[in-house]
C-alpha cells in the first residue's frame, strides 16, 4: 500500500478504534467520563470526519488527512495534560464532572449520579491510565502518519 494510502487509514482506523475503545469502557465497562475525558473525544470526532472525507474529496485528499492528524495530535496532547493530572503532576483546569441519563425526576437522577473526577483514574493497564493510553497511541500515530505523508511528498 502507498504511504499516503496507509497514511489515510490510520488517519481513519486509530480515531475510530480509541472512540470505540472509550465508548466501550463507558457503556460496557461503566467508567464514566470526566469532564477532561470528554474534551479528548472531540478532536477524535473531527478526526474521523476529516478522514473519512478525504476517501471522498479527492482533490483535498491530502490536506484532510493533515487535518486529521491535527485533530489526532490535539487528543494527544490533552490526554497527556489529563494524565498529568490523574498522577499529580499539576493541577486540572476543570472542576469534577458527572453524568445522568434523561427522564424520570431530575433531582433524583443528580442525586445518584455518579461522581467522576478528573484527577483521579479510574482505571489503569501497565501502570497507565486511560488518559495516558490515550496520549502514547494518538501522538505516535499521528507521528507515524507524519512520517507517511512526508514520504510520499519524497516519491
Amino acid at each position: 500500500m502507498a504511504p499516503r494510502r496507509t497514511a489515510q487509514a490510520l488517519a481513519l482506523l486509530l480515531p475510530l478504534g480509541l472512540i470505540g475503545g472509550a465508548l466501550y469502557s463507558q457503556y460496557v465497562g461503566k467508567l464514566f467520563p470526566c469532564e477532561m475525558c470528554m474534551w479528548q473525544r472531540y478532536p477524535h470526532y473531527a478526526a474521523i470526519l476529516l478522514a473519512a472525507l478525504s476517501f471522498v474529496a479527492k482533490p483535498f485528499r491530502d490536506l484532510l488527512v493533515w487535518l486529521a492528524t491535527l485533530g489526532i495530535a490535539i487528543s494527544g496532547a490533552i490526554g497527556a495534560f489529563h494524565a498529568g493530572v490523574e498522577y499529580k503532576w499539576w493541577e486540572g483546569i476543570t472542576q469534577c464532572s458527572t453524568h445522568f441519563g434523561s427522564g424520570g425526576n431530575a433531582l433524583e437522577a443528580i442525586m445518584n449520579a455518579p461522581l467522576v473526577r478528573c484527577d483521579v483514574a479510574p482505571w489503569h493497564f501497565l501502570g497507565i491510565s486511560l488518559a495516558g493510553w490515550n496520549a502514547i497511541l494518538s501522538l505516535g500515530g499521528a507521528l507515524v502518519i507524519v512520517m507517511l505523508m512526508l514520504r510520499k511528498q519524497r516519491r
